[in-house]
């Protein structure tokens, strides 16, 4: 049960983070939200708010971390990979009714208020996923050089289009940016190719 109790913490501060920001979700929030009784919110997070953000992000960017080279490891090539990466964004935000998206995107917005634990997760995270991009398209033999201004061509393009997609509550703006991500790589493997031979 205590477990359990935990987990729902997590997942509700996971979830209020991703819609609302830090500074826009309270205890009382994320009491509401996990339905979890008040007195074991500390009993589990003695740090209260900025833990539970703490835990909650690491959490998430794992996830992500992990289905990013998942998606390397088991495609067919980086252009699989991609299009993997965009639809699993796709996925979370629509299953999320189109308000859930990057979890240290907001994080990184409310930055004046955040602690430097929580800004420190964030920072890493990011460039976590833009080298777990880099080394897997690398791995394809394009340079790295280009393979590093890919990933973050993919970063940006990938956090623009799940606000895009939450603002219209659809998610066409990822279905774009997968078909022309997708393009640029195959572009680059093409350019690769062409130029070893």
């Amino acid at each position: 049960m205590a477990h359990g109790t935990r987990e729902r913490f997590l997942t509700a501060t996971a979830k209020l983070l991703q819609e609302r920001g830090y500074r826009g979700t309270s205890l009382n929030d994320i009491l509401t939200e996990s339905g979890a009784p008040r007195g074991s919110l500390y009993y589990h997070f003695p740090g209260g708010k900025e833990e539970l953000a703490r835990e909650a992000t690491q959490l998430e960017v794992r996830r992500i971390s992990d289905y990013l080279a998942t998606a390397f490891r088991e495609s067919a090539g980086p252009v699989e990979a991609v299009r993997a990466y965009v639809e699993g964004a796709r996925e979370h935000t629509r299953s999320g009714g189109f308000l859930l998206g990057c979890p240290v995107a907001p994080l990184i917005l409310d930055a004046p208020e955040v602690s430097s634990s929580i800004r420190a997760i964030c920072q890493e995270a990011v460039e976590d996923w833009h080298g777990l991009i880099r080394d897997g398209i690398a791995a394809s033999g394009i340079p790295v050089e280009r393979a590093d201004a890919l990933a973050t061509l993919i970063l940006t393009s990938v956090e623009g289009a799940l606000i895009l997609a939450r603002s219209r509550r659809e998610p066409e703006p990822l279905d774009t940016v997968a078909d022309e991500l997708a393009a640029a790589v195959s572009t680059a493997l093409r350019e690769t190719t062409s130029t070893r031979s």
